[in-house]
């Protein structure tokens, strides 16, 4: 890009960012207390339920992770989307009305972890302090995650060094997420659901008709060099020119089970202010997930041909060098490149923000609060919570400072971390009175450590469990923590009857 191109690229970065800040700020002020800062009083409505709960969960891995991936192998790669759109509709059909109702059935939950104590009556707190360490672990990595896309995003736009491009991202999610708390993080994450759907729909289409349409993709394909031809490379049964294996397309859907267990997607359905926005917020959210999915497959195909014969080094940046080569070359038009490319910034920031507040609310509200100062007031609270964005927003910092780190890679171990420890969990506590505390604990703890050996620890010739297989280690936690439950809750006392009495009247209200 030339000096003048950059300046209002630059503009268009600091005006919406400034937005982003003002917001917080003004959240700020009508922030009061725990309540208001974790569920903002559960006042969301339908748009900003639907919208802010999609944002948060696409992240940067929607724009860069997954077109990326359908860039270098094809689009067999899409496979995880069917997956993500399947879990998208049974989650919202199935989990998010019950969820609300449930929460406030069990004394007013405001986090998951409070959930699981609340339903299951543990008075010791077992459940409460497991659950919130796992966040803690897996969003550290998720939000590392998060943090490296913006990180690659400004290195690649600006042509700044890595650490400077990763602290200015970090710094400017931390301000509006310290300040506003869950009402800023979920009215920005509205702007930039809708800034991230214009993105993803606008520029592959704009592209596609600058190649000359349909005729020209299949050979401007077939001269970039795809593996396989260009037939391979547009075939759902075929990777980087082979077949797909029946277990690697499971291993891809499987990406879907995870929605049931994500905590800062879970906490958007016990926000809402009644069950009339849930039923609309439910249509709004699968279409958004349903076209943002589609085009952002589309960008990885049609990137191949846009940019052939040339290769991209890096195939995770081609949303961005594609906005650049549409708006800065063929068009010439930097400022609307600028506002696209912070389409990109906003899937970013939209999920760093929720993991931020998300693993805030484990450690203040659900360790300090509940377990350590049960008489603090809400003002302390408030302050702690705060702190926990900084110091969590750090260490994420600190392990986002690795510019080799895959998005893909690091968002693939978060998912499955989450959806293997809560997500069975999440729906037998929702349909299954029969679910009792041991079962609860136990498939929260083998959810979590079956992904904990499956994806870290090399027991395979010096390979992780992961990597020897193909298989992803959601699909199998997930199994082993939902049999887990079920046998341990069989195997023991069953749960008291004020608890049987408390999921049925929920069962009665629908």
């Amino acid at each position: 890009m030339t000096n003048s191109q950059i300046i209002w690229v630059l503009v268009s970065f600091v005006v919406y960012m400034g937005m982003m800040i003002t917001i917080g700020a003004l959240y700020m002020k009508k922030t009061s207390s725990s309540e208001d800062y974790f569920l903002g009083g559960r006042g969301l409505g339908a748009w900003v339920a639907a919208l802010s709960a999609q944002a948060s969960d696409m992240s940067g891995w929607m724009l860069m992770g997954l077109p990326g991936a359908v860039y270098a192998f094809g689009t067999g790669q899409a496979w995880i989307a069917v997956g993500l759109l399947a879990g998208t509709i049974l989650n919202w059909i199935f989990v998010s009305g019950r969820l609300r109702k449930y929460t406030i059935k069990a004394n007013n939950s405001l986090t998951l972890p409070s959930f699981f104590e609340n339903r299951f009556h543990d008075k010791k707190r077992i459940l409460l302090t497991t659950s919130s360490v796992v966040i803690v672990i897996f969003f550290l990595v998720y939000t590392a995650s998060a943090f490296s896309a913006g990180g690659k995003l400004f290195q690649t736009v600006f042509g700044v060094d890595y650490r400077a491009a990763l602290t200015i991202g970090a710094a400017v999610i931390l301000i509006y997420t310290f300040m506003g708390g869950f009402m800023a993080v979920c009215v920005t994450d509205f702007i930039q659901g809708l800034l991230m759907l214009v993105g993803v729909l606008a520029i592959p289409i704009i592209a596609f008709f600058l190649l000359g349409g349909t005729g020209n993709l299949q050979a401007l394909l077939e001269s970039s060099g795809v593996s396989g031809g260009s037939a391979s490379f547009l075939s759902l049964l075929e990777s980087g020119g082979r077949p797909y294996t029946a277990m690697e397309i499971f291993s891809q859907v499987a990406w879907g089970f995870g929605y049931f267990g994500m905590p800062h997607i879970l906490i958007r359905f016990m926000a809402v202010r009644d069950d009339k926005e849930i039923k609309k917020s439910k249509w709004v959210a699968i279409i958004w997930c349903t076209l943002s999915l589609t085009f952002a497959c589309l960008i990885g195909v049609i990137g191949r041909a846009y940019f052939s014969p040339n290769v991209l080094e890096n195939s995770e940046n081609v949303f961005i060098e594609m906005i650049k080569k549409v708006f800065m070359s063929d068009l010439s038009i930097p400022l609307i490149g600028g506002l696209f490319l912070c389409g990109i910034l906003a899937a970013i920031m939209s999920t760093a923000d929720s993991q931020l507040l998300v693993t805030a609310s484990a450690v203040s509200e659900d360790i300090y609060h509940k377990i350590i100062r049960p008489k603090a007031d809400n003002k302390k609270v408030l302050l702690v919570s705060r702190v926990t964005v900084l110091a969590v927003a750090v260490i994420a910092y600190i392990i986002a400072l690795n510019p080799d780190n895959s998005i893909m890679g690091l968002v693939s171990n978060a998912w499955a971390g989450f959806g293997s420890a809560f997500g069975p969990l999440v729906l037998l506590s929702l349909y299954w009175k029969r679910t009792n505390l041991p079962g609860a604990v136990a498939g929260i703890v083998s959810g979590a450590l079956t992904v904990i050996v499956w994806d870290y620890i090399p027991l395979a010739n010096g390979q992780t469990l992961g990597s020897a297989t193909g298989l992803y280690s959601l699909a199998l936690g997930f199994l082993i923590s939902l049999v887990l439950i079920i046998l341990v809750s069989v195997s023991t006392k069953a749960p008291d009857k004020d608890i049987m009495n408390e999921f049925e009247s929920v069962q009665k209200e629908g």
